[in-house]
């Protein structure tokens, strides 16, 4: 944190290093979600992850002149890692929560499943939103917004937005109300 001169102004930027995770079953976009954020760019080429995958992205806010540094953790969703996915969560402060619009039962997960190890093994109070993604796929969605918004609500999620990582759309907001709500989280006034 930086400390502010005696007439209470500071042209400094405020450094910050937040360790997130993208959590979902396999084959929701968690990483082309990723690699839309930090690359801009998509694959329509699907290699599941193995294990985790770990990505910085400096992300500059000047609503509070800060600079974070995202450790972005991406978590495997296939079964298989459920043992050894627990260490993953150590110092994590926010989590993208993600599923397929097109497919219901990584919709269901999100609360039996991927909330509950969140919550078991984060620590502090972390900040988390409700990522439905694919929207790009209109004509075989199967998840409404309204039951995206109303999941939202009753997990408490800080948002609930669709996404598409193939077009972009929407991919920047979602990492940045994230980060907004963790300096929330940290008592910076946004």
């Amino acid at each position: 944190m930086v400390k502010l001169p005696a007439d209470g102004l500071s042209t400094e930027k405020k450094e910050y290093v937040f360790k997130i995770t993208i959590l979902g079953d396999s084959a929701v976009g968690k990483t082309s979600l990723i690699n839309q954020f930090v690359e801009s760019s998509f694959e329509d080429d699907y290699k599941p992850t193995l294990g985790a995958n770990i990505i910085r992205k400096d992300v500059n806010i000047d609503d509070v002149n800060a600079k974070v540094r995202l450790i972005m953790w991406d978590l495997a969703g296939q079964e298989k890692y459920n043992v050894i996915r627990s260490m993953y969560f150590q110092g994590c402060v926010g989590a993208l929560l993600v599923f397929d619009l097109t497919r219901h039962n990584t919709f269901d997960n999100i609360k039996s499943k991927w909330l509950k190890d969140f919550k078991d093994y984060v620590k502090k109070e972390g900040a988390y939103i409700l990522i439905g993604n694919k929207v790009d796929l209109d004509d075989q969605r199967v998840v409404t917004s309204e039951e995206g918004t109303n999941l939202a609500k009753e997990i408490n999620a800080s948002d609930f937005i669709e996404t598409s990582a193939k077009s972009g759309e929407n991919v920047e907001k979602a990492f940045k109300n994230l980060v907004f709500q963790i300096l929330r989280n940290y008592g910076e006034k946004i």
